[in-house]
């Protein structure tokens, strides 16, 4: 009797063993995926299994050549996905999304910033598909083709869906309603792994299009109510006390709030600062919103008081949406209002964002003398950059309201030694190193335009408001931050490093140091309130920060939130004075607070909800009412 011939599947299972071995050693070498227990450890292991073996399946269906094809094919597909997560997430320490693609415009002008990231030993993410090369050029008997029979494959497939929806059920059991409850993108991957997380991620996206073609303003009415117990009357000390002033904005990029009043090498990282907060208010626990868009995010929370969205920039995603943003509103007060940043006007797809929100005017890169001697890094270096912009400032009408994006600090942060006003820090860790002098180099860049202001007669008749857009320093670097800073640095210190500074100064006050909670989303309400505009019965999540019974609360965009005792992240309650762990209860009350304000943002932005919004007009008058 003839033996029976099992079919030979050793190419597709080779190349299936590789890749699952490769990326669950990824996972623990390139990302940090915080693993809790046995079953959390199991579950990584096994998440890529089955979106491996359903891909490189479909050989099964192929003859000889075209299956190897494809198997080589599919393996480096697959293999330039992982890597280029891997690079995404050593600086951002997040995993790429769809809409992140879509702004692969920006590449051209990173420069350097990816260069750093990249590592000459990153060839090695790529060894599995040299072996399979390898494999079917000089050893082909080694995985000899046999077509398989359709209950082989009907068996293959059915194990492969098994394994995927055993992997989903165990996911599920340390994370109930994972994919419908979670702001967190590493939790996903830990859970359902990178692959299946990107076929989610395209649900997301497709989801999200969808939305706005069926949105209507009835959506509208649940946020509108939700709003206005937010509102708070303004205090009628600061309300309209720089009624009519010019309003300067400064976007200070890359910084955090640890760098204030804080020495290395015996020499103050801001020294600048430090005697500019002691004449102005001072926030020293106001923390960015910034998600996957960084500097446009904080643009975003800004002048429109919305949360950015968890995936992608709003101002790639959502370009076209209707805002109701500060520009435009002060309009009717007669302001003129533009940004000023020496770099191409469609970075972060700028150009056609400002006319959404109403800005009269883009100063960007062609508005600049930029050469080899005044630019570093990501372009002109700050001090050239304010000295050019004071000759636009005199020239715009006035009132003005004048946002100014800095670059200098910025990954990788480079920087000449002529213009290093403090030596580097020294640790392992070259970013934390170089952060440092680029900081003190942005903070002299600020002493000088703060003194060119005056100069030009501008000073006293302008607001000046001064805010970090987001961290510097990733969590990748968390050994030397911890070596600076003294202590380790844990889920809940990273949470306390998401502050960055906010300085307002208004002529003719003293300096005060504010030390509520609050973010981004706050300054909206803030700015117009200072400016004689009420914000009542308008749109927007944040609240004025001089309002006297202001809740001291601030959500990140990944679902944490910092109250005036506890820090909510990773699933954890800490206490907010110990830094230790607390009964969950006591951020309980402020967990559904912050989903519901995360998702009604997500509403407007994917339904382009304020499209259907006629809310009352900015008023002048103080509405005494409440």
């Amino acid at each position: 009797m003839r033996k029976k011939k099992w079919p030979n599947l050793s190419l597709i299972i080779i190349a299936t063993v590789l890749l699952w071995l490769k990326t669950y050693i990824v996972y623990k070498t390139s990302f940090e995926i915080k693993i809790e227990n046995w079953k959390q450890e199991f579950i990584l292991l096994l998440n890529p299994l089955s979106f491996i073996l359903l891909t490189l399946g479909l050989g099964l269906f192929m003859k000889k050549n075209k299956q190897r094809r494809y198997i080589l094919i599919s393996s480096f597909i697959i293999s330039a996905v992982l890597f280029a997560n891997v690079v995404f997430y050593r600086f951002f320490n997040d995993f790429l999304t769809i809409p992140v693609l879509f702004q692969a415009s920006n590449m051209s002008d990173l420069g350097s910033s990816v260069s750093e990231l990249l590592n000459w030993n990153d060839f090695l993410y790529f060894t599995d598909f040299a072996v399979l090369v390898l494999l079917i050029s000089l050893k082909p008997r080694l995985a000899p083709y046999r077509p398989a029979s359709k209950i082989y494959q009907r068996v293959y497939f059915l194990a492969a869906i098994a394994i995927g929806f055993f992997n989903l059920a165990l996911a599920e059991t340390e994370r109930p309603q994972l994919l419908t409850r979670t702001f967190d993108r590493e939790m996903l991957v830990k859970n359902i792994g990178t692959y299946n997380y990107h076929i989610y991620d395209l649900f997301l996206q497709t989801k999200s299009s969808a939305q706005r073609a069926f949105a209507d303003g009835s959506e509208l009415a649940d946020i509108k109510n939700y709003v206005s117990t937010k509102y708070k009357k303004p205090d009628e000390k600061m309300f309209g006390i720089a009624e009519g002033k010019n309003v300067i904005l400064i976007s200070m990029e890359s910084t955090q709030n640890f760098v204030i009043n804080e020495m290395v090498n015996e020499q103050e990282i801001t020294p600048f600062l430090n005697d500019f907060i002691k004449e102005s208010y001072y926030f020293d626990n106001f923390y960015h919103q910034t998600a996957q868009g960084k500097t446009s995010d904080s643009e975003f929370l800004l002048d429109n008081s919305l949360y950015p969205l968890s995936r992608g920039a709003v101002f790639f995603t959502h370009s076209g949406n209707e805002y109701h943003a500060t520009p435009e509103i002060l309009k009717d007060k007669g302001y003129f209002a533009a940004s000023l940043h020496a770099n191409n006007k469609s970075f972060w797809n700028r150009d056609l964002m400002y006319k959404g929100f109403g800005y009269d005017r883009f100063y960007s890169l062609p508005d600049y003398q930029v050469n080899n001697e005044n630019s570093v890094g990501w372009g002109l270096k700050d001090i050239h950059f304010f000295e050019q912009s004071v000759k636009h400032l005199r020239e715009m009408p006035k009132p003005f309201y004048a946002k100014f994006i800095t670059l200098t600090n910025h990954f990788p942060f480079e920087l000449g030694e002529d213009d290093q006003f403090i030596e580097p820090y020294h640790s392992a860790d070259k970013t934390v190193n170089n952060y440092i002098p680029t900081v003190r180099y942005q903070d002299e860049a600020l002493k000088i335009f703060i003194e060119r202001l005056k100069e030009e007669d501008l000073y006293e008749g302008s607001i000046i408001i001064l805010y970090g857009d987001h961290y510097g320093i990733s969590e990748n670097h968390n050994e030397a931050m911890g070596e600076l800073l003294g202590k380790d640095v844990t889920p809940f210190v990273s949470a306390q490093l998401q502050k960055v500074p906010l300085i307002i100064h208004i002529p003719g006050h003293k300096g005060k140091t504010i030390s509520n909670v609050s973010g981004q989303i706050d300054l909206k309400p803030t700015i117009l309130h200072l400016l004689g505009v009420d914000t009542k019965g308008s749109i927007e999540f944040g609240t004025d920060l001089f309002a006297k019974n202001k809740m001291d609360l601030a959500v990140l965009r990944d679902g944490s939130f910092i109250t005036k005792n506890h820090v909510y992240t990773k699933g954890i309650c800490y206490e907010k004075d110990t830094g230790q762990s607390a009964d969950k209860s006591l951020c309980e009350p402020y967990m559904e607070k912050a989903k519901n304000e995360l998702e009604y943002s997500d509403k407007i932005i994917y339904g382009d909800l304020l499209r259907f919004y006629e809310g009352a007009d900015p008023k002048s008058a103080m509405d005494n009412s409440q």
